[in-house]
Formats: C-alpha cells, structure tokens, sequence
C-alpha cells in the first residue's frame, strides 16, 4: 500500500494486507513512517469521510431520530393530545352517569397518556449515543417503555375488574342512560381517531443498518416485514383493545337508555371487555419478552443465517452464533468463521458481512475469522445448540 501523508508531520499508521507484500499466512504487519510536514490543519478544515469498510455499514451514524422513529413521534404527540382531550371528557361524563364502565374507559384513555408519555421518553431516550458503560446505546429504552404501557393497562384492568365485581354483588346504583349514551358515543370516536393516528403507516422503507425496516435485498421482490415502532405499535394495540371496549359501553349505554332495569350491563360490560383488552396485549408483550431474554430475532431464523456464512467460499465451519436484537428492528449478529488456511481473511470478512447486511438487514456483525482446525468437530463449545 502507498503511503498517504499525514497533516502536521504527525506519524501515521498503515495497514497492509498479505497482498501488498505484507507476509504470508493471512497475518498483517504494522508499517510505521514520518511524513514531510505538510500546511497545518485550520479551524475550517472538516474531517474527510473514509471510505466504505466491512465493519461500518454506515460511513456516519445518522444524528437524531431516524425518519421512521421521527415519525412515531408525530403519531404519539397526536393521539396523546386526543387522548388527554377526550379523557377529561370522559371523566366528567361518567361522573355525571354514574357508570362504571364509562369510567373503566376514561381509566384505559389515562393509562393510555401515561404510556404514549413514557414512549415519547424512551424514543427521546434511544437518542443518546452509545458511552463506555452503554455500548449498544439506548436502543432498549424503547421496548422497556412497551413493557411500561402492557404493564399499566393490566394494573388498571385489574382495579377496574375488581369494581365491577362488587358492582355485581351489590345492585344500589343508579346510572343516567342519556349521559352514559352520549360519554360513550364520544369514546367511540376519540378511540377511532386515535387509532388512525396511530396506524402504522410511516416513511419510506430503507434497507440499511440503520433502516427502519428491513426486507431481503436479493430474494425476490420488496416486501417490507410489518414490524414498525415498538413503542407506536404498543400503544396502538393499547388503544385497540380501548376502542373494542368502547364498543361495548356503547352497547350496554344503548340497552341502559332504553331498558334501564337493565343496569347491571354496565358492570358486566365493564369485566367482559377488560379481559379483552388483556388479551390485546399478548403479542406485543410476547415480542418484548423475547428481545429482552435476548432471543432469535422475529423473522431471521438460525438456519438461514449459519448456511449463509457456510455459503462464503473459504469458510469450513461456524461457530459461536449470536443473533439477538435491541428493538423489533435492530438485530445483531456476531459468529466465529473457521476458514480454509489457503483463503484471505479479509476477503472472507469483508463477503461474509456484506451478505448478512444485505440479506438479513442486521444493524451491527461482529465476526471472528480463524483457521480451521479438524478437532473444532469434536468441541463441545462448536456446536450448534439443540432446537428450542
């Protein structure tokens, strides 16, 4: 490799591959060498980008929110708003009659703020750049604040179960049918409303490192995985499981105006749609429970990812598969690669991460490359691990 000058008379450090004399046996050597000086560095200068490299996908890491978490944020500020709107609405309305389950509604529209609040803290969170102490970042921050909002509602719901439950055993209690009818007619509306809000329905698909979300570059045509915002996607479920309950009122509402001996409707609606919306919460807190536990991601299986690595020329055997993620769309993967003595190291790396980024749209790789040895067969600590 040619020597490049550096700024300064300062002393610079190369690189050079076995391909450039640099020895035999894939290993590397240092060249060290002094520089004429060349003009000082100015306040103007700007820092020269370096050219693509195996290990950065990326030349610069964006700075701030990506366009897909950009827009979530708008998504959460907006039914947030709507939310706190039509909950103070609520509250008055169910005090004024006397329901119960219009006040169940009003307590899932405040455990709704307080979630959509504690997302738009975790995104603002996921922001920071990664230190010595948090070397992945603060990616997590966002699936801590989905595990936040599935937690609420089932702390509210079981309160709310729990009146209902003692609404049944005991009858003195007199609902207004006409107030019950309009509160929950607005609840309706303010959950629809929110749920479009909500939609997933957001920028572009990217297929980046640092994409939001990821489909196969060389297997056939475009077809983004519905993944989505963690914390968007939360507090959508959150608000469908609101919107079926709102329903619900609305019925016992319409039966209560007409039929008013009819009452205990209201108590009833109340535990039958609350289950539901517990019911609501189990994939989103599924996915959150297997990225915590540091499981396979969604949607990249173990198999395909080893027989890809297999499928490098030079590579003999894998080992030490890794493949976790830090939210539903950053997963990483990190693997030893036992090569051939015959093949280039870095040819070997350079192919073996440009395939997984491109076929699997894995946020960071970390590979090890080392040289075959016949008894990897026989170590325990080589093998793959049994099936789930």
């Amino acid at each position: 490799m040619e020597p490049s000058p550096a700024a300064g008379g300062s002393e610079t450090t190369r690189l050079v591959s076995p391909r450039d004399g640099g020895g035999a046996g894939g290993s590397l050597r240092l060249k060290s060498l002094f520089t004429e000086p060349s003009e000082p560095v100015t306040e103007e200068s700007k820092p020269v980008e370096m050219p693509f490299h195996h290990c950065h996908r990326d030349p610069l890491p964006p700075l701030g929110l990506t366009p897909e978490r950009l827009h979530a944020r708008k998504q959460l500020y907006a039914a947030c708003a709507v939310c706190f709107v039509f909950m103070a609405g609520e509250v008055v309305g169910g005090y004024l009659a006397h329901s119960l389950a219009i006040m169940t509604d009003a307590a899932h529209l405040l455990a709704d703020v307080g979630s959509m609040m504690g997302s738009l803290f975790s995104l603002w969170l996921s922001t920071r750049p990664a230190t010595r102490t948090m070397t992945f970042g603060w990616h997590r921050s966002e699936t801590l604040g989905a595990l936040a909002s599935v937690v609420s509602l089932w702390m509210v719901t079981g309160i709310l179960l729990y009146l209902a439950f003692v609404r049944l055993l005991h009858s003195d209690y007199h609902i207004e049918g006409g107030a019950m009818l309009l509160t929950a007619s607005i609840a309706v509306c303010a959950n629809l409303l929110m749920a479009f809000v909500l939609h997933q329905a957001g920028p572009p698909h990217s297929h980046g490192s640092r994409g939001a979300e990821y489909a196969p570059l060389e297997e056939g045509p475009e077809e983004p995985l519905p993944l989505g915002n963690t914390s968007v996607r939360a507090a959508f479920v959150h608000v469908l499981g609101d919107l079926l309950q709102s329903f619900g009122v609305l019925a016992a509402s319409i039966l209560i105006y007409f039929k008013p001996q009819y009452k205990a409707a209201d108590p009833i609606s109340t535990f039958l749609f609350s289950i539901c919306a517990l019911g609501s919460t189990a994939p989103t807190l599924r996915d959150v429970l297997r990225i915590l536990m540091e499981g396979t991601p969604r949607n990249v299986g173990f198999e395909p990812v080893r027989d890809t690595l297999l499928s490098v020329p030079g590579v003999r055997a894998t080992h030490e598969l890794h493949l976790w993620a830090l939210t539903l769309t950053y997963h990483v993967a990190s693997a030893h690669l036992a090569i051939d003595s015959t093949a280039d190291p870095e040819a070997v790396l350079a192919e073996a991460s440009s395939r997984l980024y491109s076929r699997f749209g894995f946020s960071s790789c970390t590979l090890q490359v080392e040289q075959y040895q016949p008894e990897m067969a026989q170590c325990l600590r080589c093998q793959e691990p049994p099936q789930a």
